[in-house]
């Protein structure tokens, strides 16, 4: 993933409300996550810290591994609350205001609701209308990924006007294909292989999800 030159923008303290969405900028939640546009540099290096771990990157191949190579540096990442949500000083490096740019996939940060920790990541391709997603370390294994998908659906279909929305997994990975069943998609069609952003290449299949109505938020 390849972001584009940040722009300021001030934003008050306070996690962002679910039905409240601005122009470019989304919320919604799901019984136990919050997702929400990054507002700062630490959400973003945070979600990016979500799957940096060696498992994640069997399956995502997205170099997140080279932004935060060090697993402590993930660890006190991820123990961090938003910025101005926790009352902990950070690097002012990271408490800079982020803005996606226009051209960028759709991109949410993903916050446990419970306790406010970082727990993920959720992309909307909205050219393309495929999603994917991940979740740090701590908050796999716990039906949190049909959650994930579910709000992955939810956007493409009541944010961003689409009826369809797929999402793509390599064979072999169970957890996410599981998670994306639960989530109510089904088998599509779609090429067997695919090219990962680290260059490699690998069996795939493809699932969909669709609503007989599609709205936009904002």
């Amino acid at each position: 993933m390849i972001w584009s030159p940040f722009r300021r923008r001030r934003y008050g303290s306070g996690l962002p409300t679910p039905g409240r969405c601005e122009p470019d900028r989304h919320v919604l939640a799901t019984e136990r996550l919050l997702l929400f546009t990054p507002r700062t540099h630490l959400d973003v290096a945070a979600a990016l810290a979500a799957c940096a771990d060696a498992e994640a990157q069997r399956w995502l191949g997205n170099h997140a591994d080279l932004v935060a190579p060090d697993p402590g540096t993930r660890r006190a990442l991820l123990e961090r609350r938003p910025a101005g949500d926790d009352g902990r000083r950070g690097p002012r490096s990271l408490a800079r205001p982020f803005t996606l740019g226009r051209d960028d996939p759709v991109f949410l940060v993903c916050v446990r609701r419970a306790d406010l920790s970082y727990a993920g990541a959720l992309q909307l391709e909205h050219s393309a209308g495929e999603i994917g997603g991940w979740l740090a370390p701590r908050c796999r294994g716990q039906g949190l990924g049909a959650e994930l998908f579910r709000a992955g659906a939810l956007l493409a279909h009541t944010h961003f006007g689409m009826t369809r929305v797929r999402a793509g997994a390599e064979t072999g990975n169970t957890a996410s294909r599981r998670a994306l069943a639960r989530a109510g998609f089904v088998p599509d069609e779609g090429p067997p292989r695919h090219t990962l952003p680290d260059g490699r290449v690998v069996d795939s299949v493809w699932l969909r999800h669709e609503a007989t109505a599609a709205t936009y938020c904002a």
